[in-house]
């Protein structure tokens, strides 16, 4: 914490404000990684020290009702047409009895529709790993308090990906639940069939405890996975070299488990034939272009329609009626979802029910589907949206997979290449949540080895 304060120090010397409140201002945001919207102090609901997560600090997402502020869904003109609530989301509470302590409300994308991390009224919070970098979004102010060491675990959302991408671009672990299985009473939503509550943490141990108190699970003992599935075609698309993500985890999976369980498969071809559904939504929007995988974009194609389509009924009078300061490429994709008609809504529906059952038919019981998190590195701050595109299509591509099945999805950082923050994605079936996050325990610290040999080989 002292070298964060001396670093701000520093920074602010290179500042000349107009009046002491304002230096006081600048000098605690940089001091907290402008990670905070709020900050205020929940204490734990009992004082027992056997609890699981007894002396440990947390932060929230400002889409957490906290009983007497204002949620402010990452934008101003939200905060200011809104009152206060009056009781605290289920999920906080969970983790507040548990015996954390809540030490704020972090910052957020506008209305969870972003996956950069940019606020262009709150400001940016910095990536603790690359600080030139976006830190990912919309849980952005929750990853960064985490990577920066600030709080020991801290609560997000993710719908499209706004728990998974901001993990990988900070370095840290993060957690996705199976769709429906964290209560989202209290948690403004986006789109209900995607909406999850997910958590960050930069140890395995806290991201499990956490994990069982959401889930309201008992500690159980590891049980070893049959088969980790790698999907060759998908690392295909990631700009990271292979020996960086997908042979560190087959290295360690070889060395914990024997080579057996590891299993090579081409995705693309296994979904197109099992999900005949998805045909509706081959080449929408110049999807050859676009995507590397066609069935996978296919599936991000029908995910964008359904979630625009939610957040419409969600949100659409409030947006209309205030129409509110939105900030760019969050502005386009908001009005964008307002003219959203119910043209093929029935088959984004059955594109998930078929989707789960070809996916839960392939990975099994116990079983593990590795992915990239991200098709590459973090992209630089204020990077025009129009040249994320590619970028952020390949990235839905990967990240539409667990968001349209429900299944579980961890983020595992890998230590860095070219000096930023390296990551890969296991998935497992819906409800094996605990299976998921015992088995990042189990492979944690090895895949943490191998890393570290392959940084060395290349470097």
């Amino acid at each position: 914490m002292l070298l964060y304060h001396l670093s701000a120090q520093e920074n602010l010397l290179k500042l000349n404000f107009r009046n002491p409140e304002e230096e006081m201002a600048a000098m605690a945001k940089s001091s907290d990684f402008g990670a905070f919207m709020e900050k205020f102090t929940l204490h734990p609901t009992s004082s027992s020290h056997q609890l699981p997560l007894s002396g440990l600090t947390f932060a929230i997402k400002d889409i957490f009702d906290v009983n007497g502020y204002v949620t402010g869904f990452g934008n101003p003109d939200w905060a200011r047409t809104h009152t206060a609530a009056t009781s605290t989301a289920p999920a906080v509470l969970a983790v507040l009895g548990a015996g954390a302590t809540c030490v704020g409300k972090t910052i957020m994308d506008e209305m969870a529709y972003s996956i950069n991390g940019e606020n262009k009224h709150y400001g940016t919070p910095r990536n603790p790993c690359a600080p030139d970098r976006i830190p990912g979004g919309s849980s952005s102010g929750s990853a960064v308090a985490v990577g920066a060491k600030l709080v020991e675990f801290s609560l997000g959302t993710d719908t499209g990906g706004s728990v998974r991408v901001p993990a990988s671009y900070c370095g840290i672990l993060g957690f996705r639940p199976s769709h429906d299985v964290v209560p989202t009473a209290g948690v403004t939503p986006m789109a209900q069939s995607f909406d999850t509550v997910g958590w960050f943490a930069r140890d395995p141990l806290i991201l499990s405890r956490v994990g069982h108190v959401l889930l309201h699970l008992p500690m159980v003992d590891p049980i070893k996975p049959i088969q980790v599935i790698i999907p060759d075609d998908c690392f295909s698309l990631s700009s990271i070299p292979s020996n960086r993500t997908s042979e560190v985890l087959i290295k360690s999976v070889k060395k914990l488990f024997g080579d057996h369980i590891v299993k090579h498969v081409k995705l693309a071809d296994y979904v197109k034939d099992k999900v005949p559904s998805l045909q509706k939504f081959m080449n929408v929007g110049d999807g050859d272009r676009l995507y590397d995988i066609a069935s996978l974009a296919a599936l991000s194609s029908a995910r964008s329609l359904l979630l625009r389509y939610e957040f419409k009924n969600n949100h659409a009078e409030w947006i209309t009626g205030v129409n509110p300061d939105l900030g760019p490429g969050i502005s386009e994709h908001v009005w964008e979802a307002v003219r959203t008609t119910g043209e093929n809504i029935d088959t984004c529906h059955s594109v998930k029910i078929e989707f789960c059952a070809a996916l839960s038919a392939l990975i099994g019981d116990c079983g593990i589907l590795a992915l990239p998190t991200v098709p590459g590195a973090p992209p630089k701050l204020q990077t025009d949206p129009t040249t994320l595109e590619v970028f952020e299509a390949q990235a839905f591509s990967l990240l539409s997979i667990a968001s349209v099945s429900g299944f579980c999805q961890v983020s595992i950082p890998l230590g860095m290449h070219d000096n930023l923050p390296v990551s890969i994605s296991l998935l497992a079936r819906h409800g094996s949540d605990s299976f998921l996050l015992n088995l990042v325990e189990t492979l944690y610290d090895t895949l943490q080895q191998e890393s570290e040999i392959a940084e060395k080989m290349i470097s």
